[in-house]
């Protein structure tokens, strides 16, 4: 079995950056003509999942638009997750789990193990209980060869005060951030020799609108954790500014947009992926 990382890398190399989120929220359900259901969510993502085949190499499906529906929306979000696994794209399932014990091993059963109803490639965690309450979770992830995305630095604005804190830790150098010291922790997973000269298990939440610099993100700390950068598109990052935005880790980046494809429609989706990717300059292999 090939890891996350090494999965990551090929869907870049053969397709570029863009990954493609799948919102059905209410908006852009009554936009493409369909109620506020469980069936439309689901017909909705299998229509996303369609179009981006081929176009794309990562989906992104945001839990809570399936979630809000209960059991019939994550039947519905079942269905959408296997069309796309099946389909070869790299499923990064937005959940944005974060807890502790036994609790983060019930997640990690959820959207990691082979067999599990709502398998998928990846998952997003929040580290802010604590960035070791997550290791259950990412040692499930390397065991099935699967991965996760952790925030670091969002690119919603009320998350600086935060994210930019100074940590009090003896173990943490002087004046390191609390998106920092998340990185540097991530760094250390990505670091062992399995996954060394490549990309790791484990990658990062890092906004395309965020501040590297004022928030502690340096090159080096985010040196080999694939990095799933949302505020492309409608959130005002230009694709044509990836490079200068990560400069010379730019090449781990999945740039993620939603609105600004899905507004499309159905009748237009594929063609705006198709729009969108050229953007970003096309495969990078």
């Amino acid at each position: 079995m090939s890891s996350f990382g090494d999965r990551v890398a090929t869907a870049l190399a053969a397709h570029g950056p863009l990954c493609v989120g799948i919102d059905p929220h209410v908006a852009l359900l009554e936009e493409w003509g369909m109620d506020a259901s469980a069936t439309s969510a689901r017909e909705f993502g299998l229509r996303v999942v369609e179009a981006a085949t081929g176009r794309v190499g990562i989906v992104k499906p945001q839990v809570a638009f399936y979630e809000r529906y209960g059991s019939a929306g994550f039947a519905a979000l079942e269905d959408v997750l296997a069309e796309a696994r099946d389909a070869g794209l790299v499923v990064i399932a937005d959940a944005k789990r974060g807890d502790i014990g036994t609790t983060m091993e019930g997640y990690a059963a959820a959207w990691l193990e082979a067999g599990s109803p709502l398998e998928a490639d990846a998952v997003t965690l929040s580290p802010y209980l604590g960035p070791d309450s997550l290791r259950a979770t990412l040692t499930t992830a390397i065991r099935h060869g699967k991965g996760a995305f952790v925030l670091a630095a969002t690119s919603n604005p009320e998350a600086f005060a935060l994210q930019s804190a100074q940590v009090v830790d003896v173990a943490a150098s002087d004046g390191q951030t609390v998106a920092e010291r998340v990185a540097r922790d991530i760094a250390w997973v990505n670091g062992s020799a399995a996954f060394a000269g490549g990309l790791g298990p484990v990658g990062l939440v890092v906004g395309a609108t965020v501040d590297r610099a004022a928030i502690g993100l340096t090159d080096d700390a985010l040196r080999g954790a694939p990095i799933l950068a949302p505020g492309f598109g409608a959130q005002g990052a230009d694709p044509a500014d990836l490079a200068t935005l990560f400069g010379p880790v730019a090449g781990q980046v999945i740039a993620s947009e939603s609105r600004s494809i899905l507004s499309a429609g159905p009748a237009g989706l594929a063609r705006r992926i198709e729009e969108r990717a050229a953007l970003y300059g096309g495969p990078r292999g």
